[in-house]
């Protein structure tokens, strides 16, 4: 019955949250636009950092690289080949599961905290190709002007923030959905298997590695088309977008809204990201140790995350009532003197 209730509960909030953001573009101003389409680009992010580290049980902080691969490949695109906004989110997924595909032999191996390390690495190494390459990303200057898009071939360049918003979260929407149906499926089951128990997973014949490496890169994808929609949503790149500070806020928005919740990822992004931007106007300086005590506070008080529901305990099995011992009539009888 409380289970039930909760389902209910939650149904009813992601019902009016969703109702807000349809809603959202024409109750606030143009810069609360860009901030919110910014959010759920962020947040489709952190749909890709839950997949990983809470789906498949590989705790990453690097999916900020195939999300600046993305958000490059977008941006060049956009300048010198086509400006049609659904070519611009292929190419940037590819460049994000290619990315994802190359690092394979470094973190499919690795377990535990060895992947957060190594993904961290590899963030910090792309962030820092990418303002050295001065040629094609501009450095650490970014770029800047870059051309708006159109969703689709003959319509309209997306001009204001409304539209770009409205974008924004049609894209998101559409993969946040796609990523919710894939879990539903065999896929999804085989990923949660392994990361509950991986031993009895490769005892029963199954390929973990396989499965690990599909769910690496399609989460470098899910983070690259993420990248296409920052450029659509700010117009301007550079590789601060994508330092550590980010994979940080990620983590921990992923932590918040629950580690193994899609929804949960794109909840707990608005709120680190809603509470990082009002925490640096109110105490100036400070922000980034509060964010760190929210975090320690998290994960103590709230292991499952703000949006997952606490497991019952299982009701323990009735136990047999005790039986008096029988003889066995083919037992020898007892001799009495």
């Amino acid at each position: 019955m409380r289970d039930e209730v909760l389902r209910r509960v939650r149904a009813a909030v992601a019902t009016l949250v969703l109702a807000g953001l349809l809603v959202a573009p024409w109750v606030v101003d143009d810069y609360t636009a860009a901030i919110l389409a910014r959010t759920l680009a962020l947040g489709l992010v952190g749909v890709s950092v839950a997949l990983l580290t809470g789906v498949a049980g590989m705790p990453t902080l690097g999916q900020t690289a195939p999300y600046a691969a993305g958000a490059y490949a977008s941006a060049v695109l956009g300048s010198q080949v086509s400006d049609v906004g659904v070519v611009q989110v292929a190419v940037a997924a590819l460049a994000g599961a290619t990315l994802a595909a190359v690092t394979l032999p470094l973190v499919v191996p690795a377990r535990g905290v060895i992947v957060l390390m190594i993904t961290l690495a590899i963030g910090e190494l792309v962030v820092t190709v990418l303002g050295r390459w001065r040629s094609v990303t501009g450095g650490t200057d970014g770029l800047a002007g870059i051309a708006g898009v159109r969703p689709f071939w003959g319509l309209p360049v997306l001009a204001t923030d409304q539209a770009r918003y409205l974008y924004t979260l049609v894209v998101v929407a559409t993969l946040v959905g796609a990523v919710l149906l894939l879990l539903r499926t065999r896929a999804g089951v085989l990923l949660r298997a392994g990361r509950d128990d991986e031993m009895r997973l490769r005892a029963s014949g199954h390929r973990v590695p396989l499965y690990l490496s599909g769910a690496h890169v399609a989460a470098g994808a899910i983070a690259g088309a993420a990248g296409s929609l920052l450029v659509v949503a700010q117009q301007y790149i550079s590789p601060a977008d994508f330092g550590f500070d980010t994979s940080a806020l990620l983590l921990l928005g992923v932590v918040i809204g629950g580690t193994a919740s899609v929804g949960g990822a794109l909840v707990g992004a608005a709120l680190v990201i809603a509470v990082r931007d009002w925490l640096f106007g109110v105490l100036p300086g400070h922000a980034p140790l509060v964010l760190g005590a929210l975090f320690v506070a998290t994960v103590y008080l709230l292991p499952t995350g703000v949006t997952r529901a606490r497991r019952p305990r299982p009701v323990p099995a009735p136990r047999p009532p005790d039986v008096a011992p029988t003889r066995d009539r083919d037992a020898t009888p007892e001799l009495r003197v």
